[in-house]
């Protein structure tokens, strides 16, 4: 073994033990099912604005954009950071306040699905047992995503196998979200929004001055790189893809990613549990400095690893790995680099387990608080509770590990499916109930359902016939699915909600209580 794996193995060893240790510290302070899904709602400012982003973008925000603005150039998913950006700043500015005002008029609501019920008085449950389900589908794959680059990290990193590598970080996010619930979650995702802060911002300016260094202009270096195009300044236009002309197509399924955080209940669940309205203030400006900082560095690695990296070391296929190389290239040049290599390189760990930690707590809490308590046992203790939620985050995480097992899935791939159908299942939704009182409960029902089923029919279902056999509406015609999911969810809640009775005269005292500030 080489002294800079070595040192990468120590750096790796120590940060995980720290999130270990969290973990546990946290378990003590679990008092109620309340504490563990929502820390008591009393979340500072700081740790839930860099919690809300850092299980946001996950391993998708240092690997899959990377890479694929690696592949294509600026034009290719610029657009998808530009909408995630707008997406951000309005989900931050319009629906945090307004839905952490809801859950605590709706019953002091601690899970997404049980804000839908208690909001639209779902007596015969309807609406938590759909949400529950669709939850814990799209989380699978979501999750799925974040242990595929767990292991994608570990093997281009320590040359392991890849299965191996998944083992190991599949088994460390899961002991200490086992153990600490969502303050341990918050916690280290604080600590790792700001160790993914400074690398994201350090590695690419190491990189750049080197690279200007050794007599290199970015320029330069994209035209010697191989480029998808001959010109090298199409390749860091917006309105050029590849070696073509970006289409209206694309710039609509990129921008349309940005739809999708509204209805993210990981993200969501943050705003829920602040402390209170004032610090909500303080995290939407920490939130929206850092996402967009985060995501036009990320653009950046993927342009500036076109330009530093040699082009076969991100042959075939392993694009995703783009800011992997471009950090051990930096910083393992020296002997005195190495152990800040493993520092940098534990950033893209913590990009992955902030994701992975949220998503495997919002799929325990609907399944034990929605389902478990709130359909099968409504009489269930606390105790019991947490149990069926702790049991729920191992099965989660093994399923997720199946999903994981196929190294052919793309990070941005999985990710692009799950944000897809958790976007248009309860992105309309989301909205509607905040912001228009004739919404009903005929309405959430059809439109979440129809937001759900739209997505996977224009993902996977071979309805149209293409020049090589079947193909899928998606693949037809390269529209994103989460911006025909959210049209169609949006019209659908809105159509069977006028054409049913409008709610009762209580369902409509309690928006105007929120809209009011009364709660």
């Amino acid at each position: 073994m080489s002294n800079t794996t070595g040192w990468i193995i120590v750096a790796f060893a120590f940060y995980l033990l720290v999130m270990v240790i969290i973990g546990a510290y946290f378990a003590k302070r679990n008092k109620s099912a309340e504490d563990y899904f929502l820390g008591g709602r009393n979340l500072g400012g700081y740790a839930a604005a860099l919690s809300a982003q850092a299980s946001d973008m996950s391993g998708w925000l240092l690997m899959g954009l990377p890479g694929a603005i690696y592949l294509t150039g600026v034009g290719g998913d610029g657009w998808c950071a530009i909408g995630l950006f707008a997406g951000t700043v309005l989900n931050w500015m319009f629906i945090s306040k307004r839905i952490r005002r809801y859950t605590i008029r709706a019953n002091n609501a601690v899970t997404l699905p049980e804000y839908f019920q208690n909001r639209f008085h779902d007596d015969k449950r309807i609406l938590m047992k759909i949400a529950s389900v669709i939850i814990v589908i799209f989380f699978l794959v979501y999750t799925a995503s974040a242990l595929s680059a767990g292991g994608q990290l570990f093997e281009s990193v320590f040359h392991v196998d890849y299965k191996i590598a998944l083992t190991i970080g599949a088994i460390v996010i899961l002991a200490y979200t086992f153990l600490g619930g969502f303050l341990a979650v918050c916690t280290t995702d604080f600590i790792q929004g700001t160790l993914m802060l400074v690398a994201i911002l350090a590695v690419p300016i190491f990189a750049y001055i080197f690279m200007r260094q050794d007599g290199v202009t970015l320029m330069d270096g994209l035209a010697a790189s191989n480029l998808p195009t001959d010109n090298p300044s199409d390749y860091l236009n917006l309105m050029k893809n590849g070696s073509g002309k970006n289409g209206i197509i694309n710039i609509i399924s990129g921008l349309a990613w940005g739809l999708g955080y509204c209805g993210m209940p990981h993200i969501l669940v943050r705003f829920m549990a602040v402390r209170n309205e004032k610090e909500l203030k303080k995290s939407k400006v920490v939130a929206i400095v850092w996402v967009a900082i985060s995501l036009t560095f990320a653009c950046f690695i993927g342009i500036l690893g076109r330009a530093y990296l040699k082009p076969e070391i991100l042959a075939d296929g392993n694009q995703e790995h783009v800011f992997i190389e471009m950090i051990q290239k930096v910083f393992t040049s020296e002997l005195m680099w190495p152990i800040i290599a493993g520092i940098f390189l534990c950033g893209i760990l913590a990009a992955i387990m902030s994701t992975a930690d949220s998503q495997l707590l919002v799929s325990a809490s609907s399944v034990a608080e929605d389902l478990y308590k709130g359909i099968f046992k409504k009489e269930a203790t606390d105790k019991q509770v947490m149990l069926v939620s702790r049991v729920t985050v191992i099965v989660i995480a093994v399923l997720a590990y199946v999903i994981a097992l196929n190294p052919n899935n793309t990070i941005m791939g999985l990710v692009s499916y799950a944000w897809a159908g958790l976007g248009a299942s309860f992105g309309p939704l989301v909205v509607l109930s905040l912001f228009w009182k004739r919404t009903n409960v005929q309405g959430a029902i059809a439109g979440m359902c129809a937001g759900a089923i739209s997505t996977i029919i224009w993902d996977y279902l071979p309805i149209i016939k293409g020049a090589e056999g079947m193909v899928t509406l998606k693949s037809f015609t390269g529209l994103y699915s989460l911006a025909v999911g959210f049209i169609i969810g949006l019209v659908v809640i809105i159509g069977i909600s006028l054409l049913t009775p409008k709610p009762s005269e209580i369902i409509l005292q309690e928006f105007d209580d929120v809209k009011a500030g009364n709660i």
